[in-house]
């Protein structure tokens, strides 16, 4: 009942099924696995497609004639597969010159060096027919302020997110570019930190256009801050791109859990709002096995996150179908038209009647039946009810 196919748009990136496991305390407790070997693995278990960021697919200081036979067993792969490469992005964290930033480094040579592996990443993303490209500001932030550079990142961003939007015009790529907040990691605090952050920052590009988000459920949920909302909003303002799904407990470090393995009733919420948003991009899992895993663990952690969305769908399916929550909806969503008739856009004789009001004395004292409609979303998440 549960299998992934193709057409649920399911995605992985190839640095999630193949995180080693290393961390900041121990060595990688997994073998690198091949990018054509991911591939034949992902397609197996019904996945969409597969995302990378360019050392993932060809690690930096590659002999060109290497690269030309990774990208060959690459594209075979993907061709044999189907598989689909709908997001690519760059890696602009792990060289040592980018430790007090990349594309808002103080050094503008190691801003250059930046932009210029943003270029040839989105060269290599349209060789493989890539729509979507992310920018992770993660080392765009800052320990200290002593430096005062923190009003000259803007400008810094700003300038680099414009050249290569243009560039891609040039070129005739046909990418939309996804942003990705994060409140901190690696950095001490990271500039950008929010879905709202980003959506002030579009609003200031020259082609806000071919700018949107790719909203992380870990990094809103790192801050406490809800990310069914966020990700309401960016739909609203038609900027949802792309969008990362794991998990998180709040105010830790980015753990990247397996999907629904941690807030369940948050994610059911989050499939339930994609699911009638009728947002049609990939479902992206930005998230890694544990370290207690060898590789067999890594292919059940990426059945799983499938398999948790896929069992959320019906779940939030059944939720709305339900006769008590219609009822309990159709209750909670007044029609009255006498107000509706003051509300809307503003003119003159609406607003001088809404100074005359008189709110309702049952107003007050009404209830919204907010426990009983979320019993309910309760009970279908546990299965007594649908």
């Amino acid at each position: 009942m549960y299998q992934p196919r193709p057409e649920h748009k399911f995605t992985f990136g190839l640095w999630t099924v193949g995180n080693i496991g290393r961390d900041p305390f121990g060595e990688a407790v997994r073998e690198r696995l091949e990018p054509d070997y991911v591939v034949y693995r992902l397609a197996e278990l019904g996945a969409y497609g597969v995302n990378l960021h360019d050392e993932d697919l060809i690690p930096r200081g590659t002999p060109p004639a290497e690269r030309e036979a990774i990208l060959r067993r690459f594209k075979k792969a993907l061709q044999d597969t189907g598989l689909k490469v709908p997001m690519v992005t760059a890696n602009l964290f792990s060289d040592p010159a980018f430790k007090d930033g990349a594309l808002t480094s103080p050094d503008p040579w190691v801003r250059a060096y930046a932009l210029k592996k943003s270029l040839e990443t989105l060269d290599l993303g349209a060789e493989l027919g890539a729509q979507i490209y992310v920018v992770w500001p993660g080392r765009e932030g800052a320990e200290v302020d002593a430096t005062g550079k923190a009003p000259r990142v803007w400008a810094w961003f700003r300038e680099a997110l414009d050249f290569m939007a243009e560039y891609a015009e040039e070129q005739g790529y046909n990418y939309r570019f996804a942003l990705e907040p994060k409140p901190n990691e690696p950095r001490g605090d990271i500039y950008l930190p929010t879905v709202g952050s980003m959506l002030a920052l579009i609003g200031t590009l020259k082609h806000p256009h071919r700018f949107g988000l790719n909203p992380e459920f870990a990094h809103e949920t790192m801050a406490g801050l809800n990310f069914v909302h966020a990700v309401a909003q960016a739909l609203e303002m038609g900027k949802l791109f792309h969008i990362d799904l794991n998990d998180q407990r709040m105010s830790r470090f980015d753990q990247d859990l397996r999907f629904g393995s941690e807030n369940l009733k948050a994610a059911f919420f989050l499939v339930d709002l994609l699911e009638a948003s009728g947002y049609d991009g990939p479902r992206h899992f930005d998230a890694h096995a544990l370290r207690t895993e060898d590789e067999a663990g890594v292919w059940a952690f990426a059945r799983g996150c499938m398999r948790t969305y896929l069992i959320l769908k019906e779940k939030a399916q059944a939720f709305r179908a339900d006769p008590e929550v219609k009822a309990l909806l159709e209750a909670y969503y007044q029609a009255d038209p006498e107000p509706l008739a003051l509300l809307g856009a503003y003119s003159r004789e609406k607003a001088q009647r809404l100074k005359q009001l008189e709110l309702p004395e049952a107003c007050r004292s009404r209830g919204y039946a907010l426990e009983q409609l979320d019993q309910l979303a309760v009970e279908h998440l546990l299965g007594v009810r649908g």
